[in-house]
């Protein structure tokens, strides 16, 4: 039986992974700081990085191996980037990208030793689509994709297979979860309570959390995956395009959108 470890699935895109994963005949296990229903779960805060390497140990010690990780595990906050107070902007950090890089280092030598295995990391259509009064979220994910490229390159001779997924709008329980700034900013106040009401009506009206984990099914069993998969239709245009056409100009529309 394979085994898929999903870091975040005691919610959202995670927990939807995790049943799916387990349906299609896996051996699934969760580490978040809550237990995920009907998935077996191991306490961790994925921003502790000694919790981290002691889970995936047990899981590793347990089953003998480790085919998949997908690191599901991330937060949101919204505010200006002038307002935004410092210990705000590195917890954010912590979750959505130490908290990845934590699972992903204490996993690969898990991997190597059983000859292979795949990484599917959870990045976001606001890493390339940056999107105002929520920068550190779109600098969180963008430092997701760089980190999965970089590591194809470097797993590669181990036979370990690295990918990113990037969602679009996705209706689940992360927008009521977002933590917000003070939106009575004297300078941004109106535009972020109008900018961030935007982006949580689009969410709500997003996609089910079924879809990206389908697509995480999809590329846990390629022989070899695509770099990154966007996730939702309407997203693959909005990244495709802002590849192509010129920089000004797609900042220009997400300004006119959320600005």
């Amino acid at each position: 039986m394979k085994v898929a470890v999903i870091t975040g699935a005691s919610a959202g895109i995670g927990l939807a992974t995790a049943k799916y994963f387990k349906q299609k005949g896996y051996s699934v296990y969760n580490l978040s700081r809550k237990p995920a229903d009907g998935i077996e779960s191991l306490t961790t805060d994925v921003s502790d990085r000694e919790n981290v390497f002691g889970s995936i140990a047990k899981i590793a010690e347990k089953e003998g191996k480790i085919d998949v990780l997908i690191n599901c595990a991330g937060m949101g906050i919204s505010g200006a980037v002038e307002d935004t107070a410092d210990e705000a902007v590195r917890k954010i950090f912590n979750v959505n990208y130490f908290g990845t890089l934590y699972a992903i280092q204490a996993v690969i030598p898990v991997m190597r030793a059983a000859g292979g295995g795949t990484i599917i990391n959870l990045s976001s259509a606001g890493a390339p689509l940056s999107l105002p009064f929520q920068a550190f979220y779109s600098c969180t994910k963008s430092a997701v994709s760089s980190l999965t490229e970089a590591l194809r390159i470097e797993l590669k001779p181990f036979n370990i297979k690295v990918t990113a997924i990037l969602p679009g709008d996705v209706k689940t329980e992360f927008t009521a979860r977002r933590e917000k700034n003070k939106s009575d900013s004297k300078f941004y106040g109106e535009r972020i309570d109008k900018s961030v009401s935007k982006m949580e009506h689009d969410e709500q009206n997003g996609m089910s959390a079924d879809v990206i984990a389908k697509i995480a099914y999809r590329l846990a069993n390629k022989k070899n995956p695509p770099v990154y998969i966007v996730g939702g239709g309407v997203y693959k245009l909005l990244v495709g395009l802002s590849r192509v056409l010129p920089k000004r100009l797609i900042v220009w529309a997400i300004g006119k959108l959320y600005g």
